[in-house]
């Protein structure tokens, strides 16, 4: 039976063994003649079944015979050879020795499908898996089962090698299909390790990620989405279940370069990830952090519900483990830049800062009462010990999931009705569906298809909004349909708190004066999207510092992205 084997090593050194790499009819041949010949043989290709170009062909004969059909014999000779062992869905890494004794190393990727099968095909029909076919030009999809040829190859048929669409279309292109077959497996350990190599916080993303493997899951076109999010959740509190039990499940911790220093700014996700990729990679990072806590957004603008604060604290030990220091409470500044970083002996230095900053209403009256509080604000004040209620009766202007956050969270600190006005239908607010349906049913009452146009007071105070009715019209730059004002639609809503929770910008007052760096006119900063490079060389920033507010996940993506760039710039200054 063939198990999963990703990544395994086959050796040959035998006195008389043989590797021939391609497994088409001139490899088949090759690797038969030489079988009948008493040698050993190992017979590798990348594909994940064997036979070349001629096995892709659909008709090649005057007789209109497929031309499998005719390789049929010879197929069927090298796969029952005893002397002939095909390792296929597989690739050639390292070669080394002399000439009549080399020692090959051959990686070969997952098999999920038996040896046993007996081409009953029920496999085929219920085959979540529809990878571009191959043998038809891209033109269709197939399943990834192959019983082309029910003699030969559909007693061996693997998973296809093509990248499923779930993997795509996760940001940091997780196996994902592997670890949930690992899972299947009872392996969860190795489940969590796969998840790992891409993902260094796991059961952060386990709970609050946006998975959006899950909406382009085709599994979903037959019932529902494999739940690709739970399953990963699943593994990582399977290891934190162990290690509550005593069973540590920390890594040998890297050994590091010698002179290899780089500064991070910002503990959130991108951060985070930066600095564990550089730890892996054997330079010593040291991470700035402004607030008294480690985990960016993760800790200041997630609520406790949905992310408990001992699971950010054990990721983040996790990849202190690695070397990582994180300096809280040291914000970049006047006092300390990022030049002055440069010049105490660091590398290259990251800008993880996040975005921070709420964008204000624009509308009259804003500015002229209190009770405004910006949802950054309020919810960094509340996960930061502050539980005050933000008023009475409650405001919040937005559709996200700071907006939804917001609302949540002012239930929880005692104010006594929130209302969310969102200017579209819920059809397209941004927040994540299952967050409104949550919100609805902890009490906050939705207000779609309306917008502010004026702040009402009274003694300085907040007492009153006035708003209008909205239709949809045509398609906007978002690929939503523009929210129109419907004239004479204007009404009041009693309010003693305003939230806006429309959007974020980065935060960039910490940077002095002649700093350098090229900023746009929506305050990010601007980078080399392959690198994660600034103008200024070995100033690199990613995350929501570049692309505004943003996922977890998209923001681990670009800290994968920058830690890379930075290796490569060490690098090549030390090759100078």
């Amino acid at each position: 039976m063939i198990q999963d084997q990703n990544k395994a090593t086959s050796e040959t050194n035998g006195d008389r063994a043989v590797l021939v790499v391609g497994a088409g009819v001139a490899g088949m041949q090759s690797a038969l003649d030489l079988a009948d010949a008493g040698v050993k043989v190992y017979l590798v290709d990348e594909c994940p079944t064997i036979g070349g170009r001629m096995a892709e062909l659909e008709r090649t004969y005057l007789d209109d015979t497929p031309a499998y059909c005719r390789l049929a014999p010879l197929l069927d000779a090298v796969l029952e050879h005893p002397n002939i062992e095909v390792i296929s869905n597989a690739g050639v890494g390292r070669i080394g020795g002399e000439p009549g004794n080399f020692r090959v190393q051959v990686t070969q990727g997952p098999l999920r499908v038996t040896e046993d099968c007996d081409n009953c095909g029920r496999c085929v029909e219920v085959c979540p898996i529809k990878p571009y076919d191959r043998f038809n030009e891209g033109l269709m999809l197939r399943t990834a089962i192959d019983i082309r040829n029910p003699h030969s190859i559909a007693a061996r048929c693997h998973i296809e090698k093509e990248t499923p669409i779930c993997q795509e279309t996760c940001p940091v292109h997780i196996d994902i299909r592997r670890y949930v077959g690992l899972v299947a497996d009872g392996r969860y350990e190795e489940a969590l390790a796969e998840i790992r190599k891409q993902n260094p916080l796991p059961a952060i993303c386990g709970r609050v990620c946006h998975h959006p493997c899950e909406a382009a899951c085709n599994r979903g076109h037959q019932d529902e989405p494999v739940a690709i999010d739970a399953i990963k959740r699943f593994a990582a509190d399977y290891e934190l279940a162990l290690r509550k039990a005593g069973k540590s499940f920390l890594p040998a911790v890297p050994k590091k370069m010698a002179d290899s220093r780089v500064a991070v700014v910002g503990a959130g996700p991108a951060g985070l990830t930066v600095a564990h990729d550089l730890a892996l990679l054997g330079h010593e990072s040291t991470i700035f952090e402004g607030a008294p806590v480690p985990g960016g957004m993760l800790w200041l603008a997630i609520p406790e519900y949905r992310l408990p604060r001992d699971i950010i604290q054990t990721e983040v030990d996790y990849i202190k483990h690695l070397g990582v220091e994180i300096r809280l409470s040291t914000p970049i500044g006047p006092e300390l830049t990022i030049d002055n970083l440069l010049e105490q002996g660091f590398k290259a230095v990251f800008l993880g800062i996040g975005a921070h900053r709420g964008l204000k209403l624009r509308v009259e009256g804003e500015d002229d009462f209190e009770g405004f509080l910006d949802c950054i604000q309020f919810l960094r004040r509340v996960n930061l010990g502050d539980r005050s209620k933000p008023g009475r009766k409650v405001v919040v202007i937005g559709g996200g999931n700071s907006a939804i956050d917001s609302a949540r969270t002012a239930l929880r600190v005692g104010s006594d009705e929130v209302t969310i006005l969102y200017r579209r239908t819920r059809r397209e607010m941004p927040a994540n569906s299952w967050e409104i349906d949550e919100a609805e049913h902890e009490g906050v009452r939705l207000e779609y298809l309306a917008a502010p146009v004026r702040i009402l007071g009274d003694s300085g105070k907040v007492c009153g909004m006035v708003c209008r009715r909205m239709e949809l019209g045509k398609l906007d730059d978002s690929g939503r349909r523009r929210p129109v004002p419907i004239e004479g639609s204007e009404f009041e809503i009693e309010t003693d708190c305003v939230v806006p929770a429309i959007s974020q910008e980065p935060e960039i007052s910490f940077l002095h004066e002649g700093h350098g760096l090229e900023i746009s006119r929506w305050n990010s900063i601007v980078i080399n999207k392959r690198t994660g490079m600034t103008n200024r060389p070995g100033i690199f920033s990613g995350g929501d510092a570049d692309t505004g507010p943003a996922t977890v996940i998209e923001a681990i993506a670009a800290g994968h992205v920058a830690a890379a760039g930075i290796h490569r710039y060490i690098q090549d200054r030390e090759t100078d």
